[in-house]
C-alpha cells in the first residue's frame, strides 16, 4: 500500500544532529492501521521516495505520528535541506 505527503525536514538534536521528514497526523494514523502486525519496537519498515531518491528505512514513531529518518547519502543525493517541503511517497516493506 503505498502512502504520498508532504512535510519539513527537521532536525532532532542529540549526540549528533539527525534529521527527518514528519508524516502529517494523518497518513500517520492511516500508517499505522495499515501496519498492524508489521511493527516492531513501535518502527514500521518502509520504502522510501523523496526527490527521485530511493531507499529503505524504518519509520520512527514521535508524538504519536511518524518521521522518516534521512541519512546523510540520501540528504546529500536527494538535495534536502533543513526546513524544505519535500513530497514524498513510501510503501510498507515486509520484513526480513
Amino acid at each position: 500500500m503505498e502512502f504520498t505527503f508532504s512535510g519539513p525536514v527537521v532536525e532532532w538534536r542529540g549526540p549528533a544532529p539527525y534529521f527527518f521528514v514528519e508524516v502529517p497526523d494523518e497518513q500517520s494514523e492511516d500508517i499505522k492501521e495499515a501496519a498492524r502486525g508489521l511493527e516492531y519496537w513501535g518502527q514500521v519498515a518502509v520504502d522510501v521516495r523523496i526527490a527521485g531518491t530511493d531507499f529503505r528505512t524504518a519509520l520512527f514513531p514521535k508524538d504519536r505520528r511518524y518521521l522518516v529518518p534521512l541519512r546523510a547519502a540520501v540528504r546529500r543525493e536527494a538535495g534536502l535541506e533543513l526546513g524544505q517541503v519535500v513530497e514524498a511517497a513510501l510503501d510498507l516493506a515486509p520484513r526480513g
